[in-house]
C-alpha cells in the first residue's frame, strides 16, 4: 500500500495526540498555550489534507477510513483532558454532560453511517452545513479551554467565552444529529429500497 500526501498528514495528526496529552500535564511555564499550539496544528492538518486530497484527486481507501478516526480521536481525547482537568463544581458537570453528549453523538453517528453503508444508502447521510459549523465552532471553544484550562483569575473570563462556545457546540451536536437520524429514517423503517452508493458520494459522506 502506497501512502499518498493527504494520509501522511492525518497520520501526523494522530501522532499530534500523545504529544498534547503529555505537554498539557508537564509542569513548565506556558504549557498550556503549546498545548494548544499542538491541538491547532492537529486541527490545520485536518483542513489541509482534506484540502489536498479533493484539489489533487489524492484518495485512497486507507486515507478515508483514517481521516475521520483521527478527528474524532484529537476532539474525544481533548475533551477528557479537559474534564479529567475540573474539579466537582458547576463548570465541571456541565463540562462533562457537554463532553458525553459530543462523544455520544460522534459514536452514534458513525456507526449509523457505517450501517447507512452497508445497506448502499450512504449518501442519505453526507456530512451537512450544521455539522461543519459545530466542528468549527467545537474547535475554537477547545483551543480557548486548552489555553485557560487552569482558570486563574485573568483568564476566568475567556475561559468561560470558551464553556459557553463549546455548549453551544454541543446543541449544535444534537441538532446535527437528528438531522443525519431524520435523513436516514426511511432507512431505519425499512420504508426505503436499498440502492449502492457510488464511490464519489462515500467520499463525500
Amino acid at each position: 500500500m502506497r501512502i499518498n500526501l493527504p494520509t501522511w498528514l492525518t497520520l501526523f495528526r494522530v501522532a499530534l495526540l500523545p504529544v498534547m496529552v503529555l505537554v498539557f500535564y508537564l509542569p513548565f511555564r506556558g504549557h498550556n498555550i503549546v498545548a494548544a499550539i499542538v491541538f491547532t496544528l492537529a486541527g490545520i492538518t485536518d483542513w489541509l489534507d482534506g484540502y489536498l486530497a479533493r484539489r489533487l484527486e489524492l484518495t485512497s481507501k486507507f486515507g478515508a477510513f483514517l481521516d475521520p478516526v483521527a478527528d474524532k480521536l484529537m476532539v474525544a481525547v481533548t475533551l477528557f483532558l479537559l474534564v479529567a482537568s475540573h474539579r466537582g463544581d458547576w463548570s465541571g458537570i456541565v463540562m462533562a454532560v457537554t463532553s458525553a453528549v459530543i462523544v455520544g453523538r460522534e459514536i452514534s453517528i458513525s456507526a449509523l453511517r457505517e450501517w447507512m453503508a452497508e445497506i448502499g444508502m450512504r449518501s442519505t447521510v453526507r456530512v451537512a452545513f450544521l455539522g461543519k459549523l459545530k466542528t468549527v465552532m467545537q474547535m475554537v471553544a477547545l483551543i480557548v479551554l486548552i489555553l485557560q484550562h487552569e482558570k486563574d483569575a485573568e483568564a476566568l473570563r475567556l475561559y468561560h467565552i470558551g464553556e459557553g462556545l463549546l455548549v453551544l457546540a454541543g446543541i449544535l451536536t444534537i441538532w446535527s444529529g437528528l438531522y443525519y437520524v431524520r435523513a436516514a429514517w426511511p432507512s431505519l423503517r425499512d420504508d426505503a429500497p436499498a440502492v449502492a452508493s457510488t464511490p464519489e458520494q462515500d467520499r463525500n459522506a
